[in-house]
């Protein structure tokens, strides 16, 4: 397990370098007291790791900018892919909040690093909402979501070598209407474009809005035991009414799907079994090639707890998910 004493951990991504795991995580200091606050506070750390279960913590990867920036109040979730010439791209989410609403704004951008461990950011942003394809911010009574949402950037080559895909947690700018509340169910797959990472093109979401879900973030394709699926997470007051007064619990949700840009069988997603964890991870162990499960722990008995999970073995019983702790060896406090 990683875990902080001086600050909370949450929402986190991967990659493997042939010889260790990199984690980059978010974490905010406990001296804030309240744990919402965390969100505004947030920079990226990083730790490295042999096995998935001991982490070394390293240099932080990423701080806020000076304002003015579109990353002037916080660095949020993101992912690192290699560019063919060997850098390391990592593309994050930027918040700023914008003076005439006090919306928040989020906005994607890049940093590039030689060697995974020091970070240099382009200038940005590279995508923002556009308002026509995606919903931007509208105060109330027009406006019928908390803020800008797009964000979680989740970067993949072209299955056919077309290029690169990002995949973002955004809304539809049209969908279901009337009142507020219909107009909550507008979460779709964010979809962008690029030849070679610097250079992007909005494109159209890879699902529809209307699925039962106000947002789906920090999403990963991937393929477990052969079957192409989709993570994504969305928590229960994230959702239309409806979902909410079936009993739904949300948490961490799988769909399938038919490949890694879709399409996605969103409506028909399974929520992960543990509601307590959040922001899921699939990462695959090197050494055995069996894909391992990571979370953090969103809430214990409900306190907001802020730790990151040992790994999880994951199998399919049927059409359902399961997850089971893997053996592993004491892990670190990340001190």
């Amino acid at each position: 397990m990683f875990k902080l004493p001086e600050a909370w951990v949450w929402d986190f991504w991967t990659v493997d370098d042939g010889e260790q795991y990199h984690l980059f995580f978010l974490y905010a200091s406990r001296a804030l007291h309240d744990p919402h606050a965390r969100h505004y506070r947030a920079s990226v750390g990083h730790a490295v790791s042999s096995d998935l279960t001991n982490w070394e913590r390293v240099t932080d990867a990423l701080v806020r900018s000076d304002a003015p920036a579109f990353d002037d109040l916080a660095t949020w979730t993101g992912s690192v892919v290699r560019h063919p010439d060997g850098r390391w791209f990592m593309f994050y989410t930027g918040s700023t909040l914008v003076p005439e609403t006090g919306a928040n704004r989020q906005s994607i951008g890049y940093a590039v690093s030689t060697d995974l461990y020091e970070w240099h950011k382009a200038p940005g942003p590279v995508l923002q909402a556009d308002g026509e394809i995606y919903e931007t911010y509208a105060p109330p009574p027009e406006g019928n979501w908390h803020d800008e949402a797009f964000r979680d950037p989740w970067v993949l080559r072209d299955p056919d070598g077309d290029g690169w895909h990002m995949l973002i947690t955004a809304r539809s700018a049209s969908g279901p209407a009337g009142d507020p509340a219909d107009r909550v169910d507008r979460g779709v797959v964010g979809h962008a474009w690029s030849a070679d990472l610097e250079t992007w093109e909005l494109r159209p979401p890879l699902s529809s809005p209307g699925q039962g879900f106000g947002q789906l973030e920090v999403m990963q394709p991937f393929v477990v035991d052969g079957r192409q699926v989709l993570l994504f997470n969305c928590l229960v007051g994230d959702m239309p009414e409806a979902a909410r007064s079936s009993g739904v619990t949300g948490g961490v949700w799988i769909a399938e799907a038919e490949g890694p840009l879709g399409p996605y069988d969103i409506a028909g997603a399974q929520v992960i079994e543990d509601p307590s964890l959040y922001v899921g991870k699939f990462v695959t162990d090197r050494e055995t090639g069996e894909t391992k499960f990571l979370a953090f722990v969103h809430d214990r008995d409900g306190a907001f707890v802020g730790e990151i999970t040992d790994p999880y073995a994951v199998t399919w019983e049927g059409d359902r998910f399961a997850l089971t702790p893997a053996l592993t060896s004491v892990g670190s406090s990340g001190d």
